[in-house]
């Protein structure tokens, strides 16, 4: 009888690595799944198909329940932002077209400064603005309106493409802050009281849209007991000056 050769103790022929690792395969091919497995399987498919069709309906039940004016009047605003910014990258084009060929390039960069330096100078409020805009003004007896209130006005305003915003006597700008306080709303170390009167340089037709669309601002100050109503002007002055930083809170004379 052919002797057998020893190995140490913890160590494996040579190829039973080989070996083993065969074996594996062939026991993962002879795998069968179990009925549990498909129940698992068909469940977490399921579950997934519903979730999805579930995001979805609630996407569109956002729409499914407004009025045919109100879909009429997204769309309307919807065209008439795209028409903002094709106007705006027409003259930015313009703009940079005059720098590169245009006969007078000092001319035209000093032109292009003198519009950009206009323009910062309205979003930082250092400066007086005039143009078309809306007027809100906000009642409020029972003193329900808060400073996220007001803030959800103002970025409405702002995402329809409003220039410059007042509220009472604070001008607003992309810096300020809205914070609730026992004298008031604060805006800007400046305390501001009922009513309220809101005042946004823009298109009207598209502020006022923004601001009375279903579900919006509007009804959010209706539901704090205030009595907001919207109007539409051809000329609105928001000359109010960005404040200075105080200590303690200023009151407006």
């Amino acid at each position: 009888m052919p002797e057998s050769a020893a190995f140490p103790s913890g160590e494996s022929p040579p190829g039973s690595a080989n070996v083993d690792g065969w074996s594996r395969i062939k026991v993962a091919l002879r795998f069968r799944p179990s009925r549990a497995h498909f129940v698992v399987g068909l469940l977490c498919m399921t579950l997934g198909f519903a979730f999805a069709v579930q995001v979805r309906s609630t996407q569109d039940d956002a729409l499914a329940g407004a009025r045919t004016s109100d879909l009429v009047r997204i769309l309307d605003d919807l065209g008439e932002q795209r028409q903002r910014l094709a106007s705006e990258a027409a003259r930015l084009q313009s703009t940079l077209d005059d720098l590169n060929t245009g006969a007078d390039r000092a001319g035209a960069a000093r032109e292009a400064a003198r519009e950009r330096l206009e323009t910062l100078s309205i979003l930082a409020g250092s400066v007086p603005a005039h143009g078309p805009g809306v007027v809100l003004t906000v009642a409020d007896p029972e003193g329900g309106v808060g400073a996220a209130d007001l803030l959800d006005v103002v970025q409405e305003l702002r995402d329809a493409g409003a220039e410059a915003i007042q509220i009472n006597d604070v001008r607003v700008v992309g810096s300020s802050s809205l914070i609730d306080s026992s004298d008031g709303i604060v805006i800007d170390q400046v305390v501001v009281t009922p009513n309220y009167e809101v005042r946004a340089i823009g298109d009207p037709d598209t502020l006022s849209s923004a601001l009375a669309f279903p579900g919006g601002v509007v009804e959010g100050l209706q539901e704090a007991g205030a009595r907001p109503s919207v109007t539409e002007s051809p000329d609105i002055s928001v000359d109010a000056l960005k404040p200075l930083p105080h200590s303690e809170y200023a009151h407006p004379a």
